[in-house]
């Protein structure tokens, strides 16, 4: 790896820390065929434990508020990540930290956020559906940018470390968790059912946020448990 990718690499990890990231990765996305787009810069912002810790039974209005502001800080640190990347000569394209469009019923987001965080070695992906940091488990919110610009890349996570631990799987109250262990090559469909999850959200949490958001599997990730236990900001 060259001196430049990783001063450039360092630098936007500065820039992203200082403005509110708690972690950020460098990614190659090669395999997703993007053209113009080689690489990917994942940024991690880390919900309160407090909000989510509120989180029982069903959403709460505070958690509905917090997601809400926690996507929009993702947004101003995606922009500024690309406008640093232009002005030094890069192209680079932010992707909002919520853009999902509902193509032939697939629930999907417009780019896949948890993937460019597991190639850029952030973490994996739970049996709940949701990214695992390394760190704070699920509770945390991601945003990526696509970039052309020479990057130092993590090692890729390609499996789960969940393990026998089902929590998730008995909390869900939609029932669309289905237990089964994420690998690289698996679909998202035999780790969840999307439209289970959102026809329970809308119908059941229609006043908080619109039916937009839940959270119960991740309030009962014992891997967010274990981050409050430890205590520390320290990203390595």
């Amino acid at each position: 790896m060259s001196e430049s990718a990783i001063s450039l690499t360092e630098s936007l990890k500065n820039i992203l820390h200082a403005q509110g990231a708690a972690d950020t990765g460098m990614a190659d996305i090669t395999c997703l065929g993007i053209e113009h787009y080689p690489h990917a810069v994942s940024i991690c912002v880390k919900l309160l434990d407090s909000v989510i810790d509120e989180i029982d039974t069903e959403p709460t209005q505070t958690y509905y508020a917090h997601y809400k502001a926690v996507n929009g800080l993702l947004n101003e640190l995606s922009l500024r990540c690309a406008m640093h990347l232009e002005q030094q000569g890069w192209k680079a394209y932010p992707i909002a930290a919520s853009l999902s469009t509902m193509q032939k019923e697939e629930y999907r987001a417009n780019f896949p956020h948890k993937t460019a965080a597991t190639l850029a070695g952030l973490g994996s992906i739970g049996k709940n559906g949701l990214f695992l940091h390394r760190q704070f488990g699920p509770r945390v919110r991601l945003a990526t940018v696509l970039t052309d610009a020479p990057l130092s890349c993590g090692m890729p996570v390609t499996k789960s470390d969940c393990g026998s631990c089902d929590l998730c799987v008995k909390a869900c109250p939609a029932g669309a968790l289905h237990g089964i262990n994420w690998t690289q090559k698996i679909s998202r469909e035999m780790i969840y059912d999307p439209r289970m999850c959102s026809d329970f959200m809308g119908a059941h949490f229609g006043q908080i946020g619109r039916g937009f958001v839940c959270g119960i599997c991740m309030a009962v990730c014992p891997k967010g448990e274990q981050s409050k236990r430890e205590g520390s900001n320290e990203i390595y």
